[in-house]
């Protein structure tokens, strides 16, 4: 099957899609985005998270036919251009990349989170983040970068 979808604001096509096929794997494999891993293939660690219609999923789970027509917004997306996004820029400048694997679910879970609540407290980052799984960083970092994203966005007019 064919599947349509718009990924980070453009018009996207996968041709000869099977009825199996995770969105995660057509945005990596179909369509070049390996910004999105592919760790655990059953939605428990977060590596794979993707904005769908503008909520955060685990891509691993979600059939690619379910994408269509719909939106998706992965880590690459988040971007502007060159600029990053100030929730990529606050994890590169605070050190809570590491390994990278972990990264990108946590960029996207960060940004939703400080789309939806601005500044959080640290008990609503640690909620936020519960589904993200990182074996590298102790998320003390993680946490550190969320907060400085957050207020960087809050100051900014």
């Amino acid at each position: 099957m064919r599947v349509t979808f718009t990924v980070n604001g453009r018009e996207e096509s996968a041709d000869h899609v099977w009825e199996g096929e995770s969105l995660l794997y057509v945005l990596r494999e179909r369509m070049g985005l390996p910004g999105s891993k592919n760790a655990c293939e059953q939605g428990e660690c977060g590596s794979c998270t993707v904005y769908l219609d503008g909520v955060p999923v685990c891509s691993c789970l979600v059939a690619a036919g379910q994408a269509e027509g719909r939106q998706v917004r992965t880590i690459e997306g988040l971007a502007d251009g060159d600029r990053l996004d100030p929730v990529q820029e606050a994890f590169a400048e605070c050190g809570a990349v590491q390994c990278g694997f972990c990264t990108p679910g946590l960029v996207v879970q960060a940004h939703d989170l400080i789309e939806r609540v601005g500044r959080p407290s640290d008990a609503e980052i640690r909620e936020a983040l519960a589904g993200n799984l990182c074996r590298c960083t102790g998320y003390e970092k993680i946490i550190e970068a969320v907060r400085l994203a957050a207020s960087r966005k809050a100051a900014t007019p």
